[in-house]
């Protein structure tokens, strides 16, 4: 072992994972600090909604914990892909609507949580051009007042 590597990280979340894992719960918003839901406002049309930690505590996350959360995302719907086709070639129409309806499900949630990792990071850009442009305003202001 190379004393200057630094430790291994360990994972900091370990029940949440093994939940996550096995029963796909809310566990985003602990492991990866994202939230997503979706709601159907007066017009009858579909809104998404989105909740994030904000960047500090973002960029504090566990990284094994992040990584174990959009792995096992992705390949849930893998999984859910394969036994579908398993499905498709052994002709078992009931067994392929239930891999159909938690198919789609998975993809709704990579949907989601890709959203609101977009929208994160998106609120993240507007938050340090905002504070960019009051420096810069302030820099100007003070630059050219009379004592």
């Amino acid at each position: 072992m190379d004393p200057n590597e630094p430790p291994a990280e360990n994972y900091a979340n370990p029940r949440t994972c093994l939940f996550h894992v096995l029963f796909k719960n809310v566990s985003g918003r602990i492991l990866v600090g994202l939230r997503w839901w979706n709601e159907i406002d007066d017009l009858g049309e579909s809104v998404w909604k989105f909740e994030s930690l904000d960047q500090e505590s973002l960029a504090r996350m566990n990284k094994k914990d992040s990584w174990l959360f959009w792995w096992t995302l992705y390949l849930t719907a893998v999984a859910w892909t394969v036994l579908g086709i398993f499905s498709l070639i052994k002709l078992q129409a009931d067994y392929l609507l239930v891999v159909g309806v938690c198919l789609t499900l998975s993809i709704a949630n990579i949907i989601g949580f890709t959203k609101c990792r977009k929208d994160a990071k998106k609120q993240f850009q507007r938050f340090a051009t905002q504070t960019i442009a009051s420096q810069f305003s302030s820099t100007l202001q003070s630059a050219f007042s009379v004592v």
